[in-house]
């Protein structure tokens, strides 16, 4: 079991990863109710670098070592896609409450699988969407709810960029690469998100669409591409679209009898706005910059410390698994 609970939550990171390193660490640093305590690694020059960045107590050469801290109450897993499922439940039987990056598993089996080992061993489990914790996303829910839209009948989500960074993770089929798994779980995310709120049940991961297709570009052993249509029970219709090989193009639209909503940026915490357009009329709404990791990080570590469940939950975790997995049987 984990050692008595403090003011803060004592943290370990699994892995000195570039989303550790670059994104994370940092805001475990700022974070007011977090202490970053140790960094594993299995690599002995990343923890050297690591030291000599950011100010880290403690350093272990291999994850299991970490593990074994009694001072840590949680950890952080931002390994490879392939790894999260071991390590989740190597945590969750040490004891551990865990932020597991995205996506939690390969599949809807082994979320469940990791769901049921931290519900076992009593520690809280939840999946990396920072994105949830921005402006942008609490103003998207503002105008959902606000019914200005009228019946949503079409959400179109992409996330893309053209990936040229040499022996990366993501293009190794072994470590559970690939576009859908890397970017394309946020625009499946964000329709799921969508279609809670449209079936007033936000939150609930409920929503499953009645029936899926895809198309996929594979390349290397990943698809490097993958498009897919959803249709609800309710007659709404999304498009998810995800890639490694074009050029970048971050953005949203939900459409409705009444109105549309346009998210640049979706997933990020940039200031900005997003735009309704009602008529023949166009509103810009002010969105502030946010600190997604840090909020992130705070909301978990609160959920850990007030014994509730973090703003991101497991339900929705499953059903974005789910979808997941029939959107690869639709390509097969």
């Amino acid at each position: 079991m984990t050692s008595p609970l403090t003011r803060k939550i004592r943290w370990g990171v699994l892995g000195y990863a570039r989303i550790a390193s670059e994104s994370v660490i940092p805001a475990l640093l700022r974070a007011g109710n977090s202490e970053l305590l140790a960094l594993a690694s299995r690599d002995e020059t990343k923890l050297t670098k690591a030291l000599a960045r950011y100010p880290i107590p403690r350093t272990y050469l291999g994850y299991e070592a970490l593990l074994r801290d009694r001072d840590i109450d949680a950890v952080y897993i931002p390994l490879p896609n392939s790894q999260h499922h071991e390590w989740t439940i190597r945590a969750a039987g040490h004891g551990k409450h865990i932020l597991c990056e995205k996506p939690l598993g390969l599949n809807a089996t082994e979320v469940r699988e990791m769901i049921a080992a931290c519900s076992a061993n009593g520690v809280t489990l939840m999946e990396a969407f920072m994105y949830r914790y921005t402006d942008r996303i609490a103003k998207v829910r503002e105008v959902l709810r606000s019914g200005t839209l009228g019946e949503i009948k079409f959400i179109n989500a992409s996330f893309r960029y053209l990936l040229d960074r040499p022996n990366t993770i993501k293009h190794q089929p072994g470590l559970g690469g690939g576009a859908l798994y890397d970017v394309g779980c946020y625009p499946v995310n964000f329709i799921g998100l969508v279609a809670d709120e449209i079936a007033g049940r936000p939150g609930s991961g409920a929503a499953q669409p009645e029936s899926v297709s895809a198309q996929w570009v594979r390349a290397g052993g990943i698809d490097v591409m993958f498009s897919a249509l959803l249709k609800y029970s309710s007659g709404l219709v999304a498009a998810a679209h995800c890639g490694f090989n074009a050029h970048k193009r971050v953005a949203a639209e939900i459409i409705g009898t009444k109105g549309l909503l346009e998210i640049p940026e979706t997933y990020f915490d940039t200031a900005g706005s997003i735009t309704l357009v009602t008529g023949e009329q166009r509103r810009d709404i002010a969105v502030a910059q946010s600190d997604r990791y840090r909020c992130e990080i705070e909301d978990f570590a609160n959920a850990i410390l007030g014994q509730r469940l973090p703003g991101f939950s497991l339900a929705e975790t499953l059903c974005n698994a789910e979808v997941m997995d029939r959107l690869f049987a639709a390509v097969q």
